[in-house]
């Protein structure tokens, strides 16, 4: 078939070709001349595709519209200018034996700063376990060491998302010195380098005293308690900075911790 010259072309048949691909799939000939018909309106399964959200990114974990770092997401905090912590945003780690006044002076120091602090027991989430928790009244062993190293990285995280979030937090945990398994290379892998260890180390009458007035799976016999305190005096000598608040209200002793970590962020202790 031949065209005039001059005349215009018929559009090329291939698929996808607009307006024309319709009507020329089903009767095999190409569409009537003349302008295109109206776009067909979308039938009932014809809906537009929902929006798609961006994907959180997989190398971060988020918390809320927070993101949190990977690694060590806790940095030192800047030294502050005035007496104690002032607003400074930290990490603190109180580290004890039973008995020791650790939940009691830490809650007290954090419902005392000027600045949103958190408080954070490991013994509280041990105990999120209600069926089939490792009493420690039954020793140390696979099951009690498991249960401990889930409840420390639920503690580093919960550090993590109070810090990323602008709020201070306070941990306390029995840490032995001679335990590097459950010590503070954990504490310092799941919460970050800016972490700020303190011991909390009465005399052993003090820490007898205490222990006689509690109940429950938080009351040790005396011999443990006895061995736990004769273990944390292993901390003499870390380079970690040490309270003796044997002679301390829980007042003075929340003052004192304050001071002492002021220091610690102006000269942080190596560990």
């Amino acid at each position: 078939m031949q065209h005039a010259v001059g005349a215009p072309l018929p559009p090329p048949q291939g698929p996808g070709n607009g307006p024309w691909t319709h009507q020329a799939q089903h009767s095999g000939h190409p569409g009537p001349a003349g302008p295109p018909p109206p776009p067909m309106a979308p039938g009932p399964q014809q809906q537009p595709p929902a929006p798609q959200h961006a994907p959180v990114p997989s190398s971060r974990e988020t918390t809320g519209h927070i993101q949190l770092p990977p690694g060590g997401p806790v940095p030192l905090p800047a030294p502050p200018a005035e007496a104690g912590t002032g607003a400074a945003t930290l990490a603190v780690l109180l580290i004890g034996p039973a008995g020791a006044g650790k939940t009691t002076v830490a809650k007290l120091w954090a419902a005392r700063r000027r600045v949103p602090t958190a408080h954070v027991s490991l013994d509280d989430v041990r105990e999120w376990v209600c069926s089939g928790f490792a009493d420690p009244q039954a020793g140390w062993n696979d099951h009690s060491e498991a249960q401990y190293r889930l409840a420390r990285r639920t503690c580093g995280f919960a550090a993590r998302n109070f810090l990323a979030n602008g709020i201070s937090c306070i941990l306390d945990d029995a840490v032995f010195p001679d335990r590097p398994v459950v010590g503070l290379g954990g504490w310092k892998r799941h919460v970050g380098p800016g972490l700020l260890p303190v011991v909390l180390l009465p005399g052993l009458e003090v820490v007898l005293e205490r222990n006689a007035a509690r109940s429950g799976n938080r009351r040790l016999s005396d011999e443990e308690v006895a061995r736990i305190h004769g273990r944390m005096a292993g901390w003499y000598g870390s380079g970690l900075p040490i309270i003796d608040n044997s002679t301390y209200d829980v007042e003075t002793t929340a003052r004192v911790l304050d001071d002492v970590l002021a220091r610690s962020i102006a000269s942080p202790p190596a560990w």
